[in-house]
């Protein structure tokens, strides 16, 4: 469910899945892959209080109540598992207030 670009961008080490994709992002990550998980949860309705790159304490808990509300293992990380689950549930929910053109 990744961009094909995601697959190409080597920068950030390696990847939460075993085929690819998105890096593994927690408290304390910073850049565009916190961005993009930030408008995943906030276009779904867990605020993190803003779309400003850094993984701090309000995505944290963002990602955990997504977590929870999902069946997933809570604990603030977002590996294989969650960005599955953010992907495939953000796709098709078109522009919101906080989606990043």
């Amino acid at each position: 469910m990744s961009p094909t670009w995601v697959h190409f961008d080597k920068r950030f080490g390696t990847p939460a899945c075993s085929t690819g994709g998105y890096p593994i992002i927690k408290q304390g990550s910073r850049g565009n892959y916190v961005c993009i998980a930030q408008d995943n949860l906030n276009t779904l309705g867990y605020r993190t209080g803003g779309l400003d790159g850094v993984f701090g304490a309000q995505t944290n808990t963002a990602v955990r109540n997504y977590q929870k509300a999902k069946g997933l293992s809570v604990d603030g990380i977002i590996g294989c598992n969650t960005w599955r689950a953010l992907q495939e549930q953000v796709v098709g929910t078109g522009a919101t207030s906080t989606t990043i053109n």
